[in-house]
């Protein structure tokens, strides 16, 4: 097999961008050809997805699979209208298939719900931050863009999304998060800097999934809610994940905001 060797050399492989449409596996090569919904809500709160299921208010329609196992692809409705559900996984590397594979499936128009850590500890838990921009601490974003310190979510998305919390008097918040790879390396220096250049949270996707989506030309956007204190003198876990209120509303917002696009 020959080598053109489209992009530059680099001192650092992360920065050797390859502007090349085709890789050698292709999204659809692993995904079974099945009907589903454009609208697609990516969903980090498993919980309320088993809620939805055992309610039959979700249908399994497809699978994802990965080496942890099974990921099941739903369909549900809200107001009568088709949309498709599924958890990312956790981690930039994982989302981001995941989402190549759903896009491979036929699905178009995506909103994400999530978590985050908030690097002002003034940011109530549960307040919701949409992000318009990332910045790109992890590695996964440069595989679909050429170096770059930010990616943007697609403006569409971060409109609708905004009408939505508006239309259901929803406090929020739009700002730039930080997406990194090791939340167990969120050093005091490292959140301080971030904190100065402007971003609000940090979580682990939301860069990759912009990449993706801008590389693949589907819109995307996403909703966090404020969890856990990573700003303060010590981690407070504020008892982030326990929001079962919060996170069971965030997904209907999602499944509001996808249909408006």
């Amino acid at each position: 097999m020959s080598d053109s060797r489209p992009f530059e050399d680099h001192t650092y492989p992360i920065l050797e961008f390859d502007p090349s449409r085709e890789a050698m596996i292709e999204p659809h090569f692993g995904v079974a050809p099945v009907s589903l919904p454009q609208h697609c809500v990516l969903c980090f709160f498993a919980e309320v997805i088993t809620a939805l299921v055992e309610a039959n208010k979700a249908r399994p329609v497809a699978v994802l699979r990965s080496e942890i196992g099974e990921n099941p692809v739903y369909t549900f409705e809200l107001d009568g209208e088709p949309l498709t559900l599924f958890h990312p996984g956790v981690g930039a590397p994982l989302a981001a298939a995941f989402l190549e594979e759903s896009i491979a499936l036929g699905c178009r128009t995506f909103i994400v719900c999530g978590g985050a850590g908030v690097l002002n500890p003034e940011m109530m838990v549960g307040h919701v931050v949409v992000p318009n921009t990332a910045l790109r601490d992890e590695g996964t974003s440069y595989h679909y863009l050429p170096p770059g310190r930010e990616v943007a979510a697609h403006p569409d998305a971060v409109a609708a999304i905004a009408a939505v919390l508006e239309h259901h008097a929803v406090p929020y918040t739009v700002g730039k998060t930080w997406t990194t790879d090791a939340f167990y390396r969120e050093t005091p220096a490292k959140v301080s800097r971030r904190r100065e250049e402007g971003c609000l949270t940090v979580e682990m996707e939301a860069a990759a999934f912009f990449a993706v989506a801008r590389f693949r030309s589907v819109v995307l956007g996403q909703l966090l809610y404020s969890g856990d204190n990573v700003g303060g003198e010590v981690w407070d876990m504020r008892d982030w994940q326990r929001q079962v209120s919060v996170r069971e509303q965030l997904l209907w917002l999602a499944a509001e905001a996808c249909l408006r696009l």
